[in-house]
Formats: structure tokens, C-alpha cells, sequence
């Protein structure tokens, strides 16, 4: 229903500010005098939120991210020889993990708002802790690229699920910490990993197995302990939420519908062209894969970078901590600076331009400590951008079905960027690394220029809807709930909807 339809004179508009005589803006914690809560009970409500969500989503990760990565660090622990791997076999081996990880995406999280996110996470982590396991018992090149291949199918759920269903519980303007949060979780299995490894690697022998078998083997069987835990851990949604009261479950679904305000929350397969047909999803595609193609490169090749500037293997393995660690704070402080600001395109851009510096490190240099320091700018400018990238896309789709399905296909079309990065340090381009170097900025440039765009796109639009508003004479605490419900399967195209710039 458009503007025009509604004929209402300044006395009715006046009426209708008298009866919504409270408006919270969707990022403000005002006093909601309906609910009695204050800023300070409404930031006890979020902290509550954080302590029985984020740590044990960030857990899930951690396993996830360590488990698609070990195979790095397998690699120095005689993987090739052991399979008798040669030439481009390896990066083989990495990238058939990928486009089965990618098929995944979409249908789980149209599974997962079809059941429930504790079964379906719960299912999956089942499922990828099996594999994981199996991986350890291969004796072949040919078994190994049949458990990363199903490896990628078992895990394709779990990150653009768990984004998803973050936005179920908290506004938007608050997702990008509780996002990054989570994510950090990637930097952390990044530094573990090399210290596990470092450490599993030594079991070789025992029970006739090498060194990198108990490293998938181990963490496989972690994983499946962590999934029977999930079932109870996870609460599937604030309505039913057990470590809630009844006035906490209401508040919590009033801050969403008014965060939201009052968009379509019901599954129907409409959303679902909806959120195909819109290109500024497509763009944010294009954005993604720009900044996981070298996400993906570091997680899978640090050790062998590092190791090609002329230190041991087992230095090596410890010397990828160090990067992770940083990375980790640049990923969280990214993610709170930019939920304090209420902005998301200024940090994707600036974090892009430091990997780009890093890789520029990278390839011009043959002094190893210039290299290492490369090394850090690289990681503290990629991993911030994957939550940040996910919450911009998120905050900026109408509707929770068009939302499950525009993230799955971000996130969905970002990890395809693993398929490049599986070939972009190739053993023949050791030690230097000049074309995987400078395939990567070239990535980064790209979702630079991008984001770029996007972000003087969506102020402009918010800009012109602004001046529509005005021009009929309303306001957005004038639009009444009649007047959004007629809008409500619009999703982002409502007149009232404003984008996260």
C-alpha cells in the first residue's frame, strides 16, 4: 500500500503522535515505559543474552573452523607423504571441501526455520564430527578427498545458521558485536590449532597411526562430545527461552518487532524470490568472496608461509599464533566500534586497505621479519570484515525469511572463495608466493571498491525515502502500526525501513 493511499490530515497525524507517545529508535535504550525497562535493566537483559549465547556459539565455531582447517597443519605432519600426494594434490584436497560446503548453505537454513535451531545445529555438528573423525582413518589420497567432500556438506550449516539465528535474538545495531564475537572464534582455532597440532603431532605411532591422523582424530571426537552437549545448550528461540522470565521473553520480542518494525516474520517461499531477486544481495556476494578467498588462504596456508620464510617446521607451527591472537582483537574491537557508531561500510573499507598493506608486505619484500610483520596486518584486516560483512547484509534485509535466505547466499557465495584459495599458493610459486600474494589484493581491491559503493548507495536511498516521508507529512514516529502492516511483506522496500550505512 502506498503513501498516496493514506489521505490523513494534520489533525490525524497529530493523533497519531499523541497515541505513540513513546517511540524508541531502533538502536536506543530509552526508557520503554510499557515494559518498565530502563537503560539499566535493559542492558542487564543484554548481558544476559550474551552469557548464555555468544561463549557456547563461539565454541561451535571454533570446533567448526579448526576442524575444516587442521588439514594445514596436518600437512607438516606428513600428510602428502604418508598419502603420497604430489603436485597440485594437496590444493585439490582443499578445494573439494568447498562446493559442497557451499550447496549446503541455503537449504539448512531453510531447515533450520522449518525445525528448530537446537535440533538442526545439533544434527549437523553430529554429522561433521563423523567425518572429522573418519578423516584420521584414511590410507588413501582418494579417501581423503571423499571426507572433505563430505566434510563440506556437514559444516555448510553452521555459519550462515548461527548468523541467523543471532538476528532472532537481538536488534540489529547490536548483531555486529555478538557476530564478531562469535567469528573471533575463527582467529582462536587459527592459534590453537598450531599449538594442538604442535603438541597431537607427537602421538605418532601410537595405535599404528601417523602424527596428523590423531590430529583429525582427536578434535573429531571433541567435536561430537561438544554436539550431545549442544542439544540442551541451545535455546531455540527468546518465546521459549529457559533462562528467561515471562517479562524478559516479552521484552525481548518487543525490542525485535520494533527493531524490526513490524516486518513479516512468517516462513513463505515468496521471501525466498525475494531475497534472489534483490541485487544489492549480489553485490554483498561479490564483497564476500573478496574477503574470504584470503581469509581462507591464511587459515589453510600460514603454516607454509611461514615456514617458506626459512624456519623449522615445528617453529612454524607456533609462529601462527602470534597473527591469530592480534586478529582476534582487531575482529572484536571492529565489531564494538562499529555497533557503538550505528555503522558498518566505513570499517569493511578500512579493514580491506589494511590486508592490502599486508600483502603488499608480503610481495615486496624478502626480509623474513618484514614478511612476518605482513602477516599481521593481512589477518587484523581479513577476519574483522567477515562478521562485519554478514551484519551489513543481515541489518539490511526486511523479514526473517528473506533474511535466512540473503545470508546463506552471502555467506554461501563468500566460501567459493575457498575454491581460489585452495590454488593460490601453489608449491611451484614457494617460496616467494608472488601470485597468490597478488591474487589477494586484487580480491581485496575489488570488495573495497564495492563497499564503497555500497555504502553511498544506501545513504542516498535512506536519503531519498527520508524526503518522501516528508513530502506525504510523516515522519517515521508519525507511520502508524496500521500504516507498517501494510507494508510488512515489502520487507527492506518498506517506506519505513532505513539501511545500516
Amino acid at each position: 500500500m502506498s503513501l498516496q493511499e493514506y489521505n490523513t490530515s494534520n489533525e490525524d497525524v497529530s493523533a497519531a503522535k499523541e497515541q505513540i507517545s513513546h517511540v524508541e529508535r531502533p538502536d536506543s535504550l530509552e526508557l520503554t515505559e510499557s515494559a518498565g525497562f530502563d537503560e539499566k535493566r535493559t542492558k542487564a537483559l543484554l548481558r544476559r543474552l550474551d552469557w548464555h549465547l555468544v561463549p557456547f556459539l563461539a565454541l561451535l565455531y571454533l570446533l567448526s573452523f579448526l576442524d575444516r582447517s587442521n588439514i594445514g597443519n596436518a600437512r607438516l605432519a606428513g600428510l602428502e607423504e604418508d598419502l603420497h600426494m604430489k603436485g597440485l594434490d594437496y590444493n585439490v584436497a582443499l578445494a573439494v571441501f568447498f562446493p559442497w560446503y557451499v550447496l549446503a548453505e541455503v537449504p539448512s537454513n531453510l531447515m533450520m526455520k522449518r525445525t528448530s535451531p537446537s535440533k538442526w545445529l545439533c544434527t549437523i555438528m553430529v554429522a561433521w564430527g563423523i567425518c572429522m573423525t573418519l578423516m584420521g582413518l584414511v590410507t588413501s589420497y582418494g579417501g581423503l578427498l571423499v571426507a572433505r567432500m563430505a566434510l563440506g556438506i556437514a559444516e555448510g550449516g553452521l555459519f550462515p545458521g548461527v548468523t541467523f539465528y543471532i538476528t532472532l535474538w537481538y536488534r540489529r545495531h547490536e548483531c555486529g558485536l555478538r557476530m564478531a564475537i562469535f567469528f573471533s572464534a575463527a582467529t582462536l582455532a587459527g592459534a590453537f590449532g598450531g599449538l594442538l597440532a604442535r603438541g597431537i603431532s607427537e602421538m605418532k605411532g601410537i595405535g599404528g597411526k601417523p602424527g596428523w591422523a590423531w590430529i583429525f582424530i582427536l578434535e573429531g571426537l571433541v567435536t561430537l562430545i561438544v554436539a550431545v552437549i549442544a542439544y540442551w545448550a541451545i535455546n531455540d528461540y527468546p518465546a521459549t527461552a529457559k533462562f528467561l522470565s515471562p517479562v524478559e521473553k516479552a521484552e525481548v520480542e518487543r525490542r525485535l518487532k520494533e527493531d524490526r518494525r513490524s516486518l513479516a516474520d512468517e516462513y513463505h517461499i515468496k521471501y525466498f524470490f525475494d531475497a534472489v531477486k534483490d541485487w544489492k544481495i549480489y553485490v554483498h556476494m561479490l564483497i564476500t568472496i573478496g574477503i574470504f578467498t584470503p581469509l581462507y588462504s591464511i587459515s589453510l596456508f600460514l603454516p607454509t608461509i611461514v615456514k617458506n620464510m626459512g624456519y623449522t617446521n615445528e617453529k612454524s607451527q607456533l609462529m601462527t599464533v602470534p597473527p591469530y591472537v592480534a586478529a582476534c582483537i582487531c575482529t572484536i574491537g571492529a565489531g564494538y566500534l562499529a555497533d557503538r557508531q550505528k555503522k558498518r561500510g566505513i570499517y569493511m573499507i578500512c579493514c580491506c586497505i589494511v590486508a592490502i598493506v599486508g600483502f603488499a608486505m608480503l610481495i615486496s619484500s624478502h626480509k623474513p621479519h618484514i614478511q612476518y610483520a605482513g602477516v599481521f596486518f593481512a589477518a587484523c584486516g581479513v577476519y574483522p570484515n567477515v562478521p562485519m560483512g554478514v551484519a551489513w547484509n543481515g541489518n539490511n534485509i526486511g523479514g526473517s525469511t528473506k533474511r535466512a535466505v540473503g545470508i546463506a547466499m552471502h555467506v554461501g557465495f563468500g566460501n567459493l572463495g575457498g575454491v581460489l584459495a585452495a590454488f593460490s599458493y601453489r608449491s611451484t610459486d614457494a617460496p616467494r608466493y608472488f601470485t597468490g600474494h597478488g591474487l589477494l589484493m586484487c580480491t581485496l581491491t575489488m570488495s573495497c571498491c564495492l563497499s564503497i559503493f555500497m555504502r553511498y548507495y544506501l545513504k542516498k536511498e535512506n536519503a531519498r525515502r527520508d524526503q518522501l516521508m516528508v513530502a506525504q507529512g510523516y515522519t517515521l514516529e508519525s507511520y502508524t502500526e496500521e500504516m507498517k502492516e501494510a507494508e510488512r511483506e515489502k520487507g527492506d522496500n518498506a517506506t519505513f525501513f532505513r539501511y545500516t550505512i
